[in-house]
């Protein structure tokens, strides 16, 4: 058949395909990141509120961490979760500021909307607002206050645990988790500062200051036989053996196959396998152990053997409690009982069993190797001991920060001003387009004292005014004070941040805008939208970063 000059329509996508591209499509995704935004705006600061998360099978979750609602509100616009996985990369690489960086992007995002709706190009955009970052993070660099010189680091730390827990659920208790933070990281390996050696176990009942710092190991009561109750619960510089050996009677039945002609035989074949476990059991006897830890099973046997000669033991101990009393009390996990020397056994001050709520602890105090630490936390309901754990969480992370990169800045909206009166004045020096780019950068990181002083319900119109003013005449430091409802020196109230924690910040929340501004098409493939949202996301397609479609 010939077509003349009529080209062919092909059809390359399937039927049904919806596809939508262009300026609208990039101002819809913007939109849809702002509902995001708004949802998380009402939690920041310290007199923000928190937000009641119900999923779907029930379980209410009370939080004002931007990074654990963003995961629990399953969020299905493809380009809004980005701003999803940019809190996370803020929870996974700083602790904190997960809720700052995604109102950061958001408000990013805001500003540029107007010069898209007037046909500025969004590559135009997106090259002023790598400037300006450029920018921000030398000027945080530059007025970065170094505190390594100081000589009771101790209180420098505290005092930006106290700034990260501002905004938190145990901000009343802020005297009481502080101290409990600082020890926390400081009883860690000074090389590695590996925050997962601090074990977190929540017990219900109690108030949130009957919580217990353990400098060492604590863990459950585990699973027992009979003869435990006989063992004694007590010891002052035990001797501690480790085990991955399991000390239990096995019916020879179940693993093995034997013919037996006289009835001797088969009275041999059972003693030989009782000699065996009692072997092993008067070699772990013979070491001089107090305490036997072992992460497979102890039986019944073992139990009572062992408390006859009042030794202690706990068997099917979890892999992660044993990894950090070896770290804390020192010695090494055998796999063997034949061959175990004195170097191999581990001690400490004191080792006890005691009751914590309705459950039984064994508690190592005094760990000479002490590299790891437990927080036993307390709380009337679940939820609140859920909440004081991600509180601890992203203070123990900017503690842990803090000591690592010795640089701090002030909070509470303050470097944030700065760096705004920083880049409008530089704005001033250019000319063009990126004049009025640079321009809006600087406004949105006004959003966060503007949300601080709403959040805590100030004239924010007013206490921004001020802000604006006192930084113009060189207060760097200045931002929204809480207890007087107006402005003043955060650094000298000690309303510190590591600096890492804004330039960490500021980054995520550009390269986020930058990739939204950069998606112009969406492609929804039909079967996406039948088999719904939530089960397949539609692809997204931006120039320069192709995405397969389905």
């Amino acid at each position: 058949m010939n077509f003349g000059n009529q080209t062919p329509t092909i059809v390359v996508l399937k039927e049904g395909t919806d596809s939508s591209q262009g300026r609208g499509q990039i101002i819809s995704n913007i939109n849809a990141c702002l509902a995001i935004q708004e949802t998380l705006k009402p939690t920041l600061g310290p007199l923000g509120s928190d937000i009641l998360i119900v999923s779907s099978n029930g379980k209410t979750t009370i939080s004002n961490d931007g990074a654990t609602i963003l995961k629990l509100l399953d969020v299905v616009h493809p380009a809004a979760k980005t701003l999803v996985d940019i809190s996370r990369a803020q929870d996974a690489e700083v602790g904190d500021g997960t809720t700052s960086v995604t109102i950061l992007a958001g408000e990013l995002m805001k500003e540029a909307k107007p010069f898209l709706e007037e046909g500025i190009s969004s590559h135009i955009i997106m090259k002023g607002y790598r400037k300006a970052v450029d920018l921000a993070v030398s000027k945080i660099q530059e007025i970065a206050v170094d505190i390594s010189n100081e000589n009771n680091s101790r209180t420098l730390l505290e005092r930006c645990a106290r700034t990260a827990m501002s905004s938190k659920l145990i901000n009343n208790n802020a005297d009481f988790f502080v101290n409990m933070c600082v020890d926390a990281v400081l009883c860690l390996d000074q090389n590695d500062l590996d925050d997962k050696m601090i074990g977190i176990k929540k017990i219900s009942g109690g108030a949130m200051e009957d919580s217990l710092f353990v400098d060492g190991v604590a863990f459950q009561k585990t699973f027992s036989y009979a003869g435990f109750e006989q063992q004694p619960k007590t010891f002052k510089n035990p001797k501690i053996l480790s085990l991955n050996v399991e000390l239990e009677l096995k019916a020879e039945k179940d693993n093995a196959e034997v013919r037996v002609e006289h009835v001797e035989d088969y009275q041999a074949i059972v003693d030989a396998e009782w000699q065996i476990i009692l072997d092993k059991l008067k070699q772990i006897e013979d070491t001089g152990a107090n305490i036997v830890l072992s992460k497979l099973p102890i039986g019944d046997l073992a139990t009572q053997y062992f408390a006859d000669r009042n030794i202690f033991c706990a068997g099917r101990v979890a892999s992660e409690d044993m990894n950090r009393v070896i770290q804390a009390v020192g010695g090494a996990v055998q796999s063997t009982t034949s061959d175990i020397k004195p170097e191999h056994l581990g001690t400490c001050e004191l080792f006890e069993e005691v009751q914590i709520g309705s459950e039984r602890y064994n508690l190592f105090k005094g760990c000479p190797e002490a590299k790891t630490c437990t927080l036993l936390l307390r709380g009337g309901a679940e939820q609140v001991i859920a909440e004081v754990e991600r509180s601890l969480h992203d203070a123990i992370m900017i503690v842990k920060r803090a000591l690592q990169n010795k640089l701090v800045v002030g909070g509470g909206g303050a470097i944030e001003m700065e760096i705004s009166k920083y880049l409008r004045d530089y704005s001033k020096t250019i000319a063009g387009k990126q004049q009025l780019i640079i321009n809006a950068f600087a406004k949105a990181l006004e959003v966060i004292p503007r949300q601080l002083s709403e959040n805590a319900g100030f004239d924010s119109v007013e206490i921004l005014n001020r802000l604006r003013m006192a930084h113009s005449k060189g207060e760097k430091w200045f931002g929204v004070d809480f207890d007087n409802e107006t402005i003043g020196d955060n650094f000298s109230k000690f309303v510190w941040e590591p600096a890492l924690v804004k330039i960490n910040a500021l980054n995520s929340a550009t390269e986020a805008t930058n990739l939204i501004l950069s998606v112009d098409e969406t492609i929804k493939n039909k079967e996406s939208d039948s088999a719904g949202a939530s089960m397949a996301p539609p692809q997204g397609r931006g120039r320069g970063m192709p995405m397969p479609m389905q």
